[in-house]
């Protein structure tokens, strides 16, 4: 076994090997410690009692019906909102929706994952109508769709209540909600980096009636901006503690702050600059730690990297996202990685890391496992078993074309806290 260079995670270790439930003091250690490799080794121990050597993806494309956003100018740290008459504004009409599901029909798409801006005039109608029209154009797809903000949103537009939004869009055919807007539930990070969006009790509210009415979802931390390790410990602690109330959540997805095009990282100085990879691993391994009746725990390469994912599959990490199709949120803030991945490629990125690659739909069922299968690139041997491979150079058109925003300028309307969470101190 390897050595322990940081005795504090003695303890730990200890009670991992008798999996027993991690504290907030514990959860704090692990955060501040710079012994990666067996904090990295700890959560493999986590991750293999629950999951084996199984990795779960997803054949899983991308679609953002509109960027118009009635917080673009409060969301300090989005680099997708738009005003509704500024450069690069858009929404699409269902038929465009329709067109751009359709664009990826060569693909072996398995579910749709729905997300957008908060429109200030896109009523309940026009996404019941989407989700309705997906589903009768795809029937074997899963709708995983809008955030708990989006859905609040719809609430406050129709006057109705969280619950009814809910209902109504699980009759549409969603089937599970994704886990973004969380961001970081502190009240003094959430202030300064989205100081109008749902609180972190607001959104805990929100899956909790989604968990209430069968409809279950994912989770996220959003880390690497103005937040301090203690932020993050809380903010895990408030969604394992919500799991223990519900058994709702399916997956947890830290996901790295990426600085361009937007106001904070402008104002902090750190344009074309993101997360440490050491910061990404260690945000996937203590997740897996500290949430430990979440059965899942993902790592979102669009964001860090294919390469880092693939690591990451060894720090406690079971589920390698999909093939995407195509990423816009995150690519509008600079991340450098591709729009989406090949099937063929996702497979080869698991088994490279040594792992049981697991197709799965959005509940994670299985779909497919790949102990006779073989890549589908024209080299492969005539007569071996093979799957249809999304397109390489993926969709095309206007709709799947990235027009940044010009670069940000910091207002000077907050005084920001010092990056205290890539720099280790809390």
């Amino acid at each position: 076994m390897p050595l322990i260079t940081d005795p504090a995670l003695g303890p730990i270790g200890e009670k991992v090997s008798r999996n027993e439930r991690l504290t907030r003091d514990d959860a704090l250690v692990l955060f501040n410690s710079s012994d990666l490799l067996t904090i990295g080794r700890l959560a493999d121990v986590a991750n293999r009692r629950a999951n084996g050597d199984r990795v779960y993806f997803a054949a899983n494309q991308h679609i953002n019906p509109t960027n118009v956003c009635v917080l673009r100018n409060t969301c300090v740290f989005c680099s997708f909102a738009r005003m509704p008459q500024e450069a690069g504004a858009y929404t699409r009409s269902l038929e465009e929706v329709f067109a751009e599901a359709d664009a990826a029909r060569d693909n072996p798409t398995r579910e749709f994952h729905i997300v957008g801006g908060l429109h200030p005039k896109l009523r309940l109608a026009y996404y019941l109508d989407m989700f309705r029209g997906l589903q009768a154009r795809h029937p074997g797809v899963h709708i995983k769709a809008l955030t708990a903000v989006e859905v609040a949103h719809l609430a406050r537009l129709e006057r109705m209540s969280v619950r009814d939004v809910l209902i109504a869009l699980r009759d549409a055919g969603v089937t599970s909600l994704p886990g973004g807007g969380a961001e970081v539930f502190s009240p003094a990070a959430r202030a300064t980096i989205a100081d109008k969006k749902l609180s972190g009790e607001e959104w805990l509210a929100v899956h909790r009636e989604a968990h209430r009415l069968g409809i279950p979802s994912n989770c996220t931390m959003l880390y690497g901006h103005v937040e301090t390790m203690a932020d993050r410990v809380d903010h895990l602690l408030a969604l394992r503690a919500l799991q223990d109330e519900t058994s709702g959540f399916l997956t947890y997805i830290p996901l790295a702050y990426h600085p361009d095009h937007n106001e904070l990282g402008e104002a902090l100085g750190r344009t074309g600059t993101a997360t440490t990879g050491c910061d990404d691993l260690k945000n996937i391994a203590v997740g897996r730690l500290v949430l430990d009746n979440i059965p899942h725990v993902k790592t979102h390469w669009p964001m860090v990297t294919p390469f880092i994912s693939q690591v990451a599959l060894t720090f406690g990490c079971d589920d390698l996202e999909g093939t995407v199709v195509f990423e816009r949120v995150y690519h509008e803030a600079g991340a450098g990685t591709p729009m989406w991945l090949g099937y063929d490629q996702v497979v080869s990125l698991i088994r490279g890391a040594g792992k049981q690659p697991v197709e799965r739909d959005s509940l994670y069922r299985t779909v497919r496992t790949f102990k006779d299968w073989a890549s589908t690139d024209p080299g492969r041997k005539p007569g071996v078993p093979g799957v249809p491979g999304v397109r390489p150079q993926g969709p095309e058109g206007p709709t799947f074309q990235i027009s940044h925003r010009p670069r940000a300028r910091a207002r000077g309307q907050r005084e920001l806290p010092v990056l205290s969470a890539v720099d280790g101190a809390e």
